[in-house]
């Protein structure tokens, strides 16, 4: 009788707490590691390390199951300069355990690493994912605002509803979903404006984006160079609506329906803890 009286116990138990359900969370890197400047420079880039390892650290620990993907499947790059303490509020051990992470998964392989193609993404099916992230760093600039594949699943998701987060330069990506973007960031590049062909998908959405003053604060990185136009100038040309932080690099995020979006390095976190609310 005791033992059935447990099982019992253990039954109510069971039914009675939450159960736990591991998403898949697809995130979307560059296959770029430079980014090509005005004047023929070129700005050697990537991603930056707390923008993908800190919501990377955040999804695991929640029990969430990741997909890397770039638009080819080549290994992405790591911008040196955000192997930086700053990027993780001065914490020495913080940054050098996302080092240690990133190492474990191997994503910089030439040879081993586990990204996938979107191509790839799309046989597996948009619908195993229940949400994607696309970090930031100056690499989306040059390859995933024009991805045509990117395009295809980030309208598929808009379509369903299904949580899209990008943070700091991530934003950008959302450009791929114009009927053409190519000729939108082309007529940028020559006029500093440029007029969406078609109806954009994300017109009239709350977003936010590193902003203007930012880069214009952070272009030293640059090593003299000068982008051809700004991720927040784009993004409101196609018809965003633009907000950001009272202070420049200072945390924060706009959650707009499906769309979660950060400004800057600091928002990375941010974003994580709105993309895991949508998660649970």
């Amino acid at each position: 009788m005791k033992r059935l009286r447990n099982l019992a116990v253990a039954l109510v138990l069971s039914l009675g707490a939450p159960s736990a359900h591991a998403a898949n969370v697809l995130i979307v890197l560059s296959d770029s590691d430079h980014l090509d400047l005005k004047d023929g420079k070129v700005f050697q880039t990537g991603f930056y390390l707390n923008e993908l390892m800190q919501p990377v650290k955040a999804l695991r620990d929640a029990g969430h199951d990741i997909t890397f993907a770039t638009p080819r499947g080549t290994a992405p790059s790591v911008d040196k300069t955000s192997i930086d303490k700053m990027y993780f509020g001065g914490d020495q051990a913080a940054m050098k355990a996302s080092q240690t992470q990133l190492d474990e998964l191997g994503l910089l392989s030439s040879t081993a690493s586990p990204v996938v193609s979107l191509s790839r993404v799309e046989q597996i099916g948009y619908d195993h994912f229940d949400a994607v992230y696309v970090p930031g760093g100056h690499a989306p600039m040059q390859d995933l605002l024009v991805s045509p594949e990117l395009g295809k699943l980030l309208t598929y998701f808009h379509e369903k509803g299904r949580t899209t987060a990008l943070a700091c330069h991530g934003p950008i990506a959302l450009i791929s979903t114009l009927q053409d973007a190519k000729g939108f960031t082309a007529q940028l590049e020559r006029t500093g404006a440029a007029n969406a062909d078609g109806e954009w998908i994300y017109a009239g959405y709350k977003l936010t984006v590193i902003s203007n003053r930012e880069e214009e604060m952070a272009k030293g990185l640059l090593n003299g160079g000068q982008m051809k136009f700004y991720p927040q100038t784009a993004l409101e040309q196609a018809g965003g609506e633009f907000s950001k932080a009272d202070e420049p690099f200072a945390a924060y995020v706009v959650t707009d329906r499906e769309l979660i979006t950060g400004q800057n390095p600091a928002s990375a976190p941010l974003v994580a803890q709105e993309l895991l609310k949508r998660l649970q």
